[in-house]
C-alpha cells in the first residue's frame, strides 16, 4: 500500500478544551466515524441540535460542559461553538484534498431551512430568515443561536449561509438548519486525493 494511500485511511481526529469563569469544555472529535454523539451541556436544546448535527455529519463526537446557565445559556452556546470549531479547524489539518464546499436542505414536516458553506479560511456568517424563529426557545433568547452558528464559523474559518427558507415551528426549524449543516459538513470535508482544492493553489 502507498503511504499516501495510508494517509488518507488515517481518521482524522482532536480535541480541545476552554476554562473561564464562564465555561468548562471538554471535546474529542473524529471527522470520519460513525455519526456516535454523547453530548452533555446542561442545555438540553443545545445537546439536541449538536446530536443532529453531528450524528448527520457522521462525525464522532463527545462534548462535556459545565456553564454559568444561572445567568443564561449564552457562554455555553457561544463557547461550545468556539470549542468545536477550533477541534473541527484542527482535525482539518491543512485541508489537503477536502471538498471544502457543502450543501444541506432537509424538510422537518412544514419547516424547511438550508445551509450552505465552504471551509475556504474566510470566516462568514450569513443568517437569514430568522425572524420566523419564536422569540424563547428552550427558555432562552433566540439570538443564542446566530451566536452559535458565528461562533462556529469564525472558530472553522469557513463561509457559513444559513437561511430559515419557511415553517411555524421553531424546533423545526431549527431542526432543519441543524440537520442540514451536518449535510454540509459531511460534504465539506470528504477527501478526494490530495491536492488543495483552490484555483490558487493555496487556501486562506
Amino acid at each position: 500500500m502507498e503511504n499516501s494511500d495510508i494517509m488518507e485511511l488515517t481518521p482524522r481526529q482532536a480535541s480541545g478544551q476552554r476554562t473561564s469563569k464562564e465555561t468548562s469544555i471538554q471535546v474529542e472529535l473524529c471527522l470520519d466515524g460513525t455519526g456516535r454523539v454523547d453530548v452533555q451541556t446542561g442545555f438540553g436544546l443545545l445537546d439536541h441540535m449538536l446530536t443532529l448535527t453531528f450524528f448527520w455529519a457522521r462525525m464522532d463526537l463527545v462534548l462535556r460542559c459545565h456553564g454559568d446557565l444561572e445567568v443564561d445559556a449564552h457562554h455555553t452556546v457561544e463557547d461550545t461553538a468556539l470549542v468545536l470549531g477550533e477541534a473541527m479547524r484542527k482535525a482539518l489539518g491543512d485541508r489537503a484534498g477536502i471538498a471544502r464546499v457543502g450543501y444541506g436542505r432537509v424538510p422537518m414536516d412544514e419547516a424547511l431551512a438550508e445551509v450552505t458553506i465552504d471551509i475556504s479560511g474566510r470566516p462568514w456568517l450569513e443568517f437569514r430568515g430568522d425572524e420566523l424563529l419564536p422569540p424563547v426557545m428552550g427558555g432562552e433568547e433566540k439570538d443564542v443561536w446566530r451566536e452559535w452558528y458565528k461562533a462556529l464559523a469564525s472558530a472553522v474559518r469557513m463561509n457559513l449561509h444559513v437561511s430559515f427558507l419557511y415553517g411555524k415551528n421553531g424546533h423545526h426549524l431549527l431542526e432543519s438548519a441543524a440537520k442540514g449543516l451536518g449535510l454540509a459538513l459531511a460534504q465539506a470535508v470528504a477527501r478526494h486525493g490530495t491536492a488543495v482544492r483552490s484555483t490558487k493553489g493555496s487556501l486562506d
